[in-house]
């Protein structure tokens, strides 16, 4: 059956996305507040608005009228989505797992409060006397977020009394939307984290992918690799916590769920309701599917049986050191291509 896709977010990853629809006969409409994202490239249509405008979100819905609606960003009024569900649309993975995880309070609010996960201890900020008296709390190092943001924006750690000020303003900077709030929490020394890609269906089958070990630097992704060789036990432990956080949120699709492994185990830090960062690793022939393949049909129905591990892989990304407004240029392909095993992919942003 050919379903129509309204996907609200239309970057690197939504580009991926709108190819494995297509690829499974899907129509599908791109949405984001620029022209010439990546996903529009691709996509049958296109739309250009303000998704935080909640009047322009509805029109859009009302226009298209689409089978499913999926997020990619978190820049969205994601509070619409409830009376989207109300109106008989299919939010992605459902609307109380789209408005929860777009924001950092309602998450963590729901993983270490209503589920009892094991988190980092932590303070919300609305002002910077509110953020001093949470880092009184939480102790030096700690990590301030905006409640907000995505790829480590406005993230930043606090060593000295000095820095607070500096990661106040820093995070309210980064903030996507209108949110003017902060978490901070302590700095948990962990070993390594892991991202554990997490795969909910409608036949209630709940399947996770070999775990992606990343680094991170100022919160931003670096690189990826896959598996991430670590204890059974802790595997087993994040799978467990995995499953109860998607569980309570309801719905299908692919979940990126990250996890701090340290010496006293296993830490829930977050999760996105959609592919993952990191998950790009898989773009490498990794597993059987791609992350983009399995939450395209997850979206639809159409059953995984398994995940498997089908080859070692690691992906790095290439961040511009500038910002350039009129379609960047790459160079160095040849070189890269001459080394063997290797793949690029080249996304198409008009900007950096």
């Amino acid at each position: 059956m050919r379903n129509k896709v309204l996907l609200l977010g239309s970057g690197e990853l939504g580009k991926e996305v709108v190819i494995a629809m297509q690829r499974l006969g899907q129509y599908v409409v791109a949405v984001d507040n620029y022209e010439n994202a990546p996903a529009m490239q691709v996509a049958h249509e296109f739309e250009v608005i303000n998704m935080l405008d909640g009047a322009e979100l509805d029109r859009i819905v009302a226009k298209h009228k689409p089978d499913f609606i999926v997020p990619e960003v978190e820049n969205i009024r994601t509070e619409r989505f409830y009376e989207y569900e109300k109106q008989g649309y299919t939010v992605i993975p459902s609307a109380k797992a789209a408005n929860f995880t777009m924001n950092r309070k309602a998450i963590r609010d729901l993983a270490a409060i209503d589920l009892g996960v094991k988190t980092a201890k932590y303070k919300y900020a609305t002002s910077y006397e509110e953020l001093k008296a949470g880092v009184a709390f939480t102790g030096m190092p700690c990590v301030v977020k905006p409640l907000m943001s995505s790829s480590g924006k406005g993230q930043s750690v606090i060593k000295t009394e000095a820095d607070i000020e500096k990661a106040w303003n820093y995070a309210l900077e980064g903030s996507r939307g209108d949110l003017m709030e902060v978490i901070v929490e302590e700095f948990i020394d962990f070993d390594y984290e892991i991202t554990l890609l997490t795969l909910t269906q409608n036949n209630g089958n709940t399947l996770f992918c070999p775990p992606i070990g990343h680094r991170q630097e100022r919160g931003d992704y670096q690189e990826s690799w896959q598996p991430m060789v670590m204890d059974d036990a802790h595997l087993k432990e994040a799978e467990q916590i995995a499953d109860k956080v998607t569980k309570a949120l309801g719905g299908s699709g692919i979940w990126g769920v990250e996890f701090f492994i340290g010496k006293e185990g296993v830490y829930f830090s977050e999760l996105s309701p959609r592919p993952h960062d990191t998950g790009m690793v898989t773009l490498a022939g990794t597993q059987n599917f791609t992350e983009f393949e399995l939450h395209a049909r997850a979206i639809l129905g159409i059953p995984v049986l398994d995940i498997p591990l089908v080859r070692n892989g690691a992906s790095a990304v290439v961040l511009a050191n500038k910002e350039n407004n009129n379609w960047p240029t790459f160079t160095g392909l040849s070189e890269a291509a001459a080394f063997p095993n290797t793949d690029f992919k080249i996304f198409g942003k008009p900007t950096t």
